[in-house]
């Protein structure tokens, strides 16, 4: 008879396949951890968030199958997968300062020429040559996402091969067991990302797992070192790439910061990330002895300048307390920074509810941290967050809301100061369904006013605002409009429930007007527009939930203005 071939292993198949699973279960941890970071960096860097995110996650995706294909060309399992941990951990480690680095050599490039050639200022060198370094330098992220899930692709057919050749036979359930482990580790692998790791600096995050990958490369040598060619060679690279990622682990977060410092016009002086964004504060010298501005970003993206955010957030606050028939009762959604919150206190309410999603971002603004580095910005707001009057809740706006309604809240005034509706997530927050909510908690003869990003730029996108508030229930929806030097042109939808409109119930106005940027007779001239600017507006469609609608016109748009 044929007998059944005996197993060559020195122990039991128990510790062997105890081994291989768990290696299956960290390393698909690790590659869910590349791709939620490289993802998530190169949407910061590239700013379209959510066009960004997905692409690199659809890339790696296929990659991914790209990589479980050729895994079969490689002959020897076991020294492919020591050689492949080495090129994932390089890959993983280098990933993010490889992406950043030569999306800021483009920004900088330019000037070092003029410099060297001695160019006349302002001369032009944009476009051609330049304008291709760019394209690439910003598809690097997309080339990395696709290094690292052809190699990502190709452990678990490795990982089902090794277990078989140890062995020495077909396993029954093999992929199954394998698969099984893959998919609890990558479930692992998210977790520990949205609990930790999306609050570290991405160089950081990165070295960190390829140090993962090392360990576990280095452990599998041990394991099985009879089997591996040229282990010794093996051990000493990937000793050597360990100090690498530990160095880029320690030192990569400075690296980025310089990196920063070319990608922003003016120098960073502050970053951190938290668990929902990324916040950037750089400054500006204007010249010996003169003032410094700073200014604040998420994201990547402006969210106001220290010498004109008086302008915005007066224009945001002022028009809705002036058609508001009382001030007792205020709501904020957004608002973070507390600018607003500024604003509206000295209205003197008697309560401010804010609601918000990022306690981290609050705390920043609320709080002097040891540093120092946010004490201008809790002078600009006045320390606000520190009235008696003010209440703070964090959570997603929408079921924050749905709360207030069952608690059967009412409130004089609601100011909507919401990022624009780049990702999403956010078009929900820019629908008749959220709006109708807020129709539910305003009382009868309040208004609300909604920041609805620029009427130039996005025009498409504001007028969008402007009819969603009205299907929302509204009775009275007026738009206006103001220049902010950090963004251009802005603009802002206010509505009341019942009653005259807004724009009438400010024109009637004759209470007295906290000191601030804005004027009655200021506030007046910003509901007038250009000549037939509102001519086709029946033809903007309404954003109802699910639609998307607002999203796609904010992408078009802002895309339009970048080409």
């Amino acid at each position: 008879m044929h007998k059944k071939r005996e197993s060559t292993l020195p122990y039991s198949k128990f510790k062997v396949d105890a081994t291989l699973i768990a290696i299956t279960g960290i390393l698909a941890g690790c590659g869910l951890i590349y791709e939620y970071l490289l993802s998530h960096y190169a949407a910061r860097v590239l700013g379209a968030v959510e066009t960004v995110i997905f692409t690199i996650i659809s890339l790696m995706i296929v990659s991914m199958g790209v990589g479980a294909f050729l895994s079969g060309r490689i002959r020897d399992p076991f020294y492919g997968f020591v050689a492949l941990e080495l090129l994932m951990a390089l890959a993983g480690s280098t990933a993010v300062l490889i992406s950043g680095g030569l999306i800021a050599g483009t920004f900088v490039l330019p000037q070092i020429l003029a410099d060297t050639l001695n160019l006349p200022v302002g001369a032009p060198l944009d476009g051609g040559v330049f304008s291709t370094l760019e394209d690439i330098a910003q598809a690097t992220p997309y080339l990395m996402a696709c290094l690292l899930g052809v190699l990502i692709g190709m452990e678990i057919p490795l990982i089902a091969r090794i277990r078989e050749v140890l062995h020495a036979q077909h396993i029954k359930n093999n992929i199954g067991t394998i698969y099984g482990a893959d998919y609890i580790g990558a479930g692992i692998g998210a977790f520990i990302w949205v609990c930790w790791m999306l609050s570290l600096d991405p160089a950081m995050a990165g070295a960190l797992t390829a140090m993962v990958n090392l360990v576990v490369g280095f452990l599998f040598i041990c394991r099985f070192y009879q089997r591996i060619k040229q282990r010794e060679l093996m051990l000493a690279s990937h000793g050597v790439l360990f100090v690498v990622a530990l160095t880029i682990a320690y030192q990569g977060p400075s690296w980025q910061t310089m990196a920063e410092n070319v990608m922003y016009t003016d120098h960073v002086v502050y970053h951190h990330d938290t668990k929902f964004q990324r916040l950037v504060v750089t400054r500006r010298d204007l010249g010996p002895g003169g003032q410094q501005f700073l200014t604040f970003h998420i994201n990547g993206r402006v969210q106001f300048a220290s010498n004109d955010e008086k302008i915005y957030h007066s224009m945001l606050v002022f028009p809705a307390m002036m058609a508001s028939a009382r001030h007792d009762d205020v709501l904020i959604i957004g608002g973070g920074d507390g600018l607003a919150l500024r604003d509206v206190l000295s209205w003197d309410p008697k309560n401010v509810l804010l609601l918000d999603l990022d306690p981290e971002l609050v705390e920043f603004f609320k709080h002097e941290n040891e540093t120092g580095d946010n004490r201008a910005f809790i002078k600009m707001n006045r320390g606000a967050f520190a009235d008696p009057r003010v209440e703070t809740k964090f959570g997603d706006a929408w079921l924050s809301v749905d709360g207030l309604i069952a608690q059967g809240k009412r409130f004089d005034t609601i100011i909507v100061d919401l990022p624009d509706p780049s990702h999403p997530d956010l078009n929900k927050l820019y629908s008749t369904a959220f709006y109708n909510k807020l129709r539910n908690i305003l009382a009868g003869d309040g208004a609300m006013v909604v920041q609805s990003t620029s009427p130039y730029h996005a025009k498409r996108t504001f007028l969008s605002i402007g009819r969603t508030v009205e299907a929302a229930g509204f009775d009275k929806v007026d738009q206006y409009h103001a220049n902010v030097p950090s963004f251009g042109e802005w603009g802002w939808t206010i509505a009341a429930p019942h009653g005259l409109s807004p724009r009438a119930r400010i024109r009637n106005f004759d209470g007295p007007v906290p000191e601030a940027w804005a004027t009655k007779s200021m506030i007046k001239a910003s509901f007038v527009f250009g000549r037939n600017y509102f001519a086709g507006r029946d033809k903007i469609n309404i954003n109802r939930p699910r639609s998307g609608v607002i999203y796609q016109y904010h992408m078009k748009d802002w895309n339009e203005i970048r080409d």
